[in-house]
């Protein structure tokens, strides 16, 4: 290295130093000096990170998608054990001849016939309630339309 050389690079004297000693130490235990080569395990390590990042986002994606599967499960089982308890009363009340214990049944039946049809009511109420919205758009688009001919 020229005079010029060690002037313009401040840690020159720790370079000479080091390679003076006659043996490298690990890159782990020595720092590097080159800035190129921080750069590039700076580079490597945001890869990594970016990397683990995805994974792990993946892993909560799968965790949250078998817990809501866990839930759905249970709602289907325990809808199934309701209609089981619903279906033996109303084979009770079929050989009582009370008809208040058939009316209980039925009833019953009747709630579980509306739980399972909660998604579609869901579908159709969402439904109307964008149709109001596309309607009242409409309907506003239309008025600005006709605001400035007036």
């Amino acid at each position: 290295m020229s005079n010029s050389d060690a002037a313009n690079d401040p840690l020159s004297f720790v370079r000479r130093m080091w390679g003076s000693m006659g043996f490298s130490l690990p890159n782990m235990v020595t720092p590097t000096l080159d800035v190129e080569e921080i750069e590039k395990k700076i580079k490597d390590l945001k890869a990594v990170e970016s990397w683990l990042k995805m994974n792990l986002s993946m892993l909560q994606m799968t965790i949250q998608g078998l817990e809501m599967q866990c839930v759905t499960l249970n709602a289907v089982r325990a809808m199934g054990q309701m209609a089981g308890s619903y279906t033996a009363g109303a084979g009770a009340g079929a050989s009582e001849d009370s008809p208040g214990t058939s009316l209980v049944a039925g009833s019953g039946n009747e709630a579980l016939r509306q739980a399972t049809l909660w998604p579609l009511t869901l579908l159709q109420q969402m439904q109307e309630q964008m149709q109001k919205a596309a309607a009242t758009a409409v309907q506003a688009s239309q008025g600005r339309e006709e605001a400035p001919k007036s």
